[in-house]
């Protein structure tokens, strides 16, 4: 059997659903059926001067209940217009059908306006009640039936306004607890990818270090090989190197699959290189600050080693990034010269009007250890007109007795 709470429910559920255009028509239609019955029954009035028709007083709840489809859409204009039938049932004598259609049209004014909208209306309708009961007093010769009057019509202006903007306040409440729950799930996912990486870097590294370890084998026993004349011994040897060339291979495999990203593919691990120094400007350029470049190195035929040509294009990404965060807005240069047996990578830029003192973070350590581990030197500081950044890499020739 249906219980009343199963009814209540299921309807509740059923209007739900509904779009909301058809949830406002409902609303319409229930306010403009029940007003109806309680004018032919004639348990409608609160203050009424006289014998008016029943008819002025249905076309007035018609109109009133009308204005309710702006409810959402524009409710300040549905409240505004919405006083006129509301002054036509006053002279007709007040009313409880045109009460509660105006209440709602005060609650839709309170929750779907502006903010301020809504903050000036729940402090003006408490106000209306005052004054309202002020006028009453004043003007009503009966001060118990003006009391009488104030009380029957103050719930209808006091209680939308105080539900809705309840309501709002919920509402607020609920929106800020879903942006930090999902604030907290993004961070606790990128903590999560962070450590992760950081694990499978470690490993990566573990690893090298083994493959390192095995190459190092093979080049002793190489040489070791070539200095021997016994053809047992040099098979031994070379039977190890090809041990070691195998279990190097294997231990390369394992690196790669650790690189592979959570979807099953390799990620791309081809270092980046000084050539690509175009999408570093594009970038800076598109974060706010001009970038002039000078790049003797464009259409040069040189070939820098890769450990040099990445310790360049990080150093100057480094800079770069330090220039937009400490120095937003201003102007940076990037310099790179070529001579022979050294590059010269600068980066500088003006200094903001209100930059940051110092690096919080760990860009300058960085450079540096980038710089010094291939050889190079690195200066970081106060120079002409700004900050400078600059990085000598020594570029050594290539030669049959270096491969």
């Amino acid at each position: 059997m249906w219980s009343y709470d199963r009814v209540t429910s299921a309807v509740s559920t059923a209007f739900r659903r509904l779009p909301r255009k058809r949830q406002d028509q409902l609303i319409v239609l229930g306010y403009f059926v029940g007003g109806s019955v309680l004018y032919l029954t004639g348990i409608y009035p609160v203050m009424d001067h006289g014998d008016s028709p029943i008819w002025q007083r249905i076309v007035l709840l018609a109109v009133i209940c009308g204005l309710l489809l702006l409810r959402r859409t524009a409710p300040l204009i549905g409240l505004t217009l919405a006083t006129i039938p509301l002054a036509g049932d006053i002279t007709l004598g007040l009313s409880a059908p045109i009460l509660i259609a105006f209440g709602d049209h005060l609650y839709s004014s309170v929750l779907y306006s502006s903010r301020s909208a809504s903050r000036a209306i729940a402090a003006i309708g408490p106000l209306c009640v005052l004054v309202g009961t002020a006028l009453a007093l004043a003007l009503v010769p009966n001060w118990r039936l003006a009391i009488f009057v104030v009380v029957a019509v103050a719930p209808f202006i006091v209680i939308p306004v105080w539900w809705a903007a309840n309501i709002r306040q919920h509402r607020a409440l609920l929106a800020s607890e879903r942006a930090a729950s999902e604030q907290l799930s993004r961070i606790a996912d990128l903590d999560r990818k962070a450590a992760v990486g950081a694990e499978r870097a470690r490993m990566a590294r573990d690893l090298h270090d083994v493959v390192a370890g095995h190459l190092s084998a093979i080049a002793i026993q190489s040489e070791a090989a070539l200095s021997l004349k016994d053809p047992g011994t040099v098979r031994n040897v070379l039977t190890s190197v090809r041990e070691n060339s195998v279990s190097a291979l294997t231990e390369m495999r394992a690196i790669i699959n650790l690189l592979r990203t959570e979807d099953g593919t390799e990620e791309n691990i081809s270092p980046p290189r000084l050539a690509e120094l175009s999408k570093l400007i594009e970038s800076a350029t598109a974060a706010g600050i001009t970038v002039e470049v000078h790049n003797t190195l464009e259409g040069a035929d040189v070939t820098l080693p890769a450990a040099v040509d990445l310790a360049a294009y990080r150093i100057a990404q480094e800079a770069l990034t330090n220039a937009i965060k400490h120095a937003p807005g201003a102007r940076a240069t990037v310099a790179i010269q070529h001579s022979e047996g050294t590059i010269t990578l600068e980066i500088s830029n003006e200094l903001a009007d209100k930059a940051a003192s110092g690096d919080t973070g760990t860009g300058l350590l960085n450079m540096r250890e980038r710089a010094t581990a291939i050889g190079g030197s690195f200066f970081a500081g106060p120079g002409e007109g700004g900050w400078l950044v600059r990085a000598v890499l020594p570029v050594p020739k290539i030669s049959a007795a270096t491969l």
